[in-house]
This record gives C-alpha cells, sequence and structure tokens, in this order.
C-alpha cells in the first residue's frame, strides 16, 4: 500500500489526468480501481482492495492538506506527504458526498427510464453501472425494502452508503437514485429521508380496503353512503356511467357501482398518499420521487381503477413520478412471467395509455425479477416512459457465480435454503414444486449452476437469502464475493443488458 501511495505522492502536483495514469496501480495483493483515483485539492482519493477488504487511500501533501471528513490510520511517508487508509464506513461514504457530490444519490423525477437495481448485497452496483452506462437509463442503484433490510441486517444508510462507494470507484458521474422501497408509515419514510433517499415507493395496501373489490353491490352501496355527502356527490358527478377516451379507440367505461367501488376501496389510501406527498415535499422540496405502488393486493387493477386513482391523485395535488398497478397474470418471485401474454399485452397497453392521458408519469413495473417474456411490450407500449423495478434477481447471479465457482458452499447455502423455506414461504408468494429439484448428491460439481436455471430451485434459493446471509454462512460468502468480484461484476452486466435489450432501451449516443 505504501508504494501506491508514494506514487501517488510524487504526482499530487500534476493534473488528475496524470495522476490517474501515473499511479501505481498494484503493489503485492494490493491493488487500485483504476477509475476512482481523483485529484482533491493537494490530495488524491481512490479506492483499493486486498485479498479481503476494499478500502479507502487518501495521499495528501501534508497532513493539514488532508480532505475533511476521511477516517482512518495515517502513515507519514518519506517526502513528508501523508496517506490514510480507511475502511468503508459511514464517515467515509459522507465524506466522498462532501468532496464529491455526484456520488449522492439524486432526485430523478425528469428522467425518462429508470431502473431499479435491487441489491441485497451491497455488491452489484459495478455490474449494474457497466450496463447502465451503454443505454438511456438512469439506474436506482440503492433499493430495498423494510422486509429486505430485516433478512439481510442492513440499514437504509447502509445501503446508500454501499452504493455511494461503487459510484465513487467507477467515476460514475450521470447520476443514480436510492430507493425506500414498499414503504408504508411515515416513520419508515423518515428513516429513508435521513439515509438520503430521495425515492419513496408508497405501498398502500395496508390503507386501502382491498376486499371491497369482492363486495356485492348492497355492502358497497352501504359503505358508500358512510362516506363525506361532498365525495358522494364529486364521485358520481364525474365518474358513474362515464367513458373516458384514451384515444387508439380505447376508452375506459365506469359504470355507477364500480364508480363507487373505487371510492370505497381507495379514498382512505388517496388521503394517505396526500399527506405523504406533503411530507416529502416539507423534507425535501421537489426534489423527491414518489412512487405510488397499488401493486400488493390479490387481485389485478382493473383499467377503471388505476384511472379513477390517478384522477383522484391529481384532484388533491399528488405529485407523483411512477405508479405500479398489479397487472394480470402472476409475477411471481425470480421467475419469467405467467399467464396469457396476449391478454397482458391488451390490458397493459390500456394502463399505458392512462399514464400517458394524465399527467404522463412513469408506468412503474415490479417485475419480481426477470420477467423477460413480458419487457418488449412494457417497452413499446410506455416508448420506455417508465420504472422497471428488479429486487432478487443480483442475488440469483451471485448465486450462480458461487454454484460455478465453489461448488461446496453452493451446496450448504442450497442445504440452508431447503432447512428455512416453510418459514419463507410465510413472506412470500410463490407456488413451485420444490420435490422437482434434484437432490444434490446426485449432482456432480459441475451441474450445479444449472439449476439457476431451473424455476423451482431459482425460486428456493430467491426467498431464502436471509437465513443465508444472516447464519453460518454469511462470513464465507461474502469473503467468496470479494474473491470473485470479477466473475459477479461480468455476470451483473451481462444479466441487465439482457434485461435493458428486450426493453428496446436506445443506446447511448
Amino acid at each position: 500500500m505504501e508504494k501506491i501511495a508514494a506514487s501517488a505522492a510524487a504526482l499530487l502536483g500534476k493534473n488528475e489526468d496524470v495522476l490517474k495514469s501515473g499511479v501505481l496501480k498494484s503493489s503485492g495483493a494490493v491493488s487500485v480501481y483504476a477509475d476512482s483515483i481523483h485529484k482533491l485539492g493537494d490530495a488524491a482519493v481512490m479506492m483499493c482492495r486486498d485479498d479481503e477488504k476494499r478500502f479507502l487511500l487518501v495521499v495528501a501533501k501534508c497532513a493539514k492538506c488532508m480532505p475533511a471528513g476521511f477516517e482512518g490510520d495515517t502513515v507519514a511517508l518519506s517526502d513528508g506527504s501523508v496517506a490514510l487508509c480507511g475502511a468503508l464506513s459511514a464517515a467515509n461514504a459522507a465524506a466522498l458526498r462532501q468532496h464529491f457530490p455526484w456520488c449522492a444519490p439524486q432526485s430523478l423525477r425528469n428522467v425518462r427510464t429508470t431502473v431499479g437495481c435491487g441489491d441485497r448485497l451491497g455488491l452489484a452496483t459495478t455490474g449494474h453501472i457497466l450496463a447502465a452506462k451503454k443505454v438511456q437509463i438512469s439506474p436506482v442503484l440503492a433499493q430495498q425494502s423494510m422486509r429486505e433490510l430485516t433478512m439481510t441486517n442492513r440499514t437504509f444508510r447502509g445501503v446508500v452508503d454501499d452504493a455511494c462507494f461503487l459510484v465513487f470507484a467507477a467515476d460514475y458521474r450521470d447520476g443514480y437514485g436510492a430507493d425506500g422501497d414498499h414503504l408504508k408509515t411515515i416513520k419508515d419514510i423518515d428513516t429513508a429521508l435521513a439515509a438520503g433517499m430521495p425515492m419513496i415507493t408508497l405501498d398502500l395496501s395496508d390503507v386501502m380496503n382491498a376486499a371491497a373489490g369482492d363486495w356485492d353491490a348492497a355492502k358497497i352501496d352501504a359503505a358508500f353512503v358512510e362516506l363525506p355527502g361532498d365525495l358522494q356527490k364529486l364521485v358520481i358527478a364525474e365518474y358513474a356511467d362515464k367513458d373516458f377516451v384514451l384515444g387508439d379507440d380505447v376508452a375506459v367505461k365506469i359504470d355507477a357501482l364500480t364508480a363507487k367501488r373505487c371510492a370505497v376501496m381507495y379514498t382512505s389510501a388517496l388521503d394517505f398518499a396526500k399527506e405523504v406527498h406533503e411530507h416529502l415535499k416539507a423534507a425535501r422540496g421537489e426534489e423527491f420521487d414518489l412512487e405510488i405502488s397499488i401493486d400488493e393486493t390479490s387481485s389485478p387493477t382493473l383499467p377503471s381503477h388505476h384511472l379513477f386513482i390517478v384522477r383522484e391523485l391529481r384532484r388533491r395535488s399528488v405529485e407523483f413520478s411512477s405508479l405500479a398497478p398489479r397487472f394480470i397474470g402472476e409475477f411471481q418471485k425470480a421467475i419469467d412471467y405467467i399467464g396469457d401474454l396476449a391478454e397482458f399485452d391488451r390490458q397493459f397497453k390500456v394502463h399505458a395509455l392512462i399514464a400517458k392521458n394524465y399527467g404522463n408519469y412513469k408506468i412503474s413495473v415490479h417485475s419480481g425479477s426477470d420477467k423477460f417474456a413480458v419487457y418488449p411490450t412494457v417497452g413499446r407500449e410506455t416508448r420506455h416512459y417508465l420504472h422497471l423495478k428488479t429486487a432478487g434477481t443480483s442475488w440469483l447471479v451471485a448465486v450462480t457465480v458461487i454454484a460455478k465457482r465453489d461448488p461446496q458452499l453452493y451446496r450448504e447455502m442450497h442445504q440452508c435454503a431447503l432447512d428455512n423455506v416453510k418459514d419463507m414461504l410465510k413472506l412470500y408468494h410463490i407456488t413451485a414444486d420444490f420435490n422437482k429439484i434434484p437432490a444434490l448428491d446426485t449432482l456432480k460439481d459441475e451441474e450445479l449452476a444449472a439449476l439457476m436455471d431451473m424455476p423451482e430451485a431459482r425460486q428456493l434459493l430467491h426467498i431464502c437469502y436471509g437465513p443465508i446471509l444472516t447464519g453460518n454462512l454469511r462470513e464465507r460468502f461474502f469473503k467468496a464475493m470479494h474473491k470473485f468480484e470479477a466473475d459477479y461484476d461480468a455476470a451483473i452486466e451481462a444479466h441487465f443488458d439482457k434485461h435493458l435489450t428486450l426493453l428496446g432501451v436506445p443506446a447511448k449516443n
């Protein structure tokens, strides 16, 4: 490390290009992430790695020249300069954001195409950036739900910091987002905001009356008359027996019963969305992205309900960047779309037209990872004015890398998943028949990776990430991921290339 630091110290008087090209890139077990070399006044800041960890190296002409905020062990070099070796800590992430503002997440509300890159490990950002650089998107590199935080023992602050370090290492200056995903309470929203997350995905499932979707007319009428009188009059006047023309010979018809049903189902949820919007505006001014999520329900979002929701959000002056309906068919975790593709195409076109006609917000597709069959339709019908949300896909890429490079560790991870799957099925809805998965003792090491092409095995490992990442396999897993870092980066890049190609996202000029 000291040889690398000395080579940087000798170039502190030069410009950044000379510094980047001239710094010694490796010495012994230590190597430098070449794109991470940055000049900062009379100092240089870069990220390095050795056989065990990543760390920051800051080299300054003198102790007084050391940039503020960085923490770590300092060493005096022979020419009088000083080197600081710092862990990837919260303090050092904050220092990077202070000195290099492009390392901080930002609002992407005015970006046409955004992609949520769920990263349960804090390791996938490099691969995501490699894919994102090729096409006209902005990635949401830090994205986690409360459930994922609980299952991985992470925090929103740690999720943002992990992305920050790898953005710095990649010298990625095109802007990225951070999403507090599927949040349901002001308290959890405030935790995400305090961590610097500009995007909030508001999950309305707990405050909407989803059960009313199945009520008969008498029960709907009884509930409707309990709503405020002015609201009843407005709903009847604005929606009952109305046709809403969307163009392309498409219209949404809302009869009186549907209008009342929507009011009963969604009024409380829409009022809460207004409360959250005002809270976000007070906290961040215009620098926030609010996504409205109504996808966590058992029944698909009918176009008439989608239209009612967005019109009522607009009437309440709620500014939202994207909205996630519950689409027809099955969006189960880790596998491709299950359902009638022709019917999906027909209904999705209507959802996209609603978004186009009522504020041109982004349709958000919560894919559950790898819904490749519907991506061409999604890209075409939205004209790429969309937000695609992926979650566990980068985790499964990591599992595949382990299966290829450390078969024994994979076998133990697989067994851990089998031991815990009953508990995980209480949290995730999937219909896989795990009995179809061959017994591991019947498979050779070189056959293990192929399990990640099998829907049942993919879903098993997908939903059991928590026990693997928080149990006695955790340390070995992360050591292996550090060792196979280059393999993982390349695999993530290739996997996201597939997503973005099937969406038809235009290449960057």
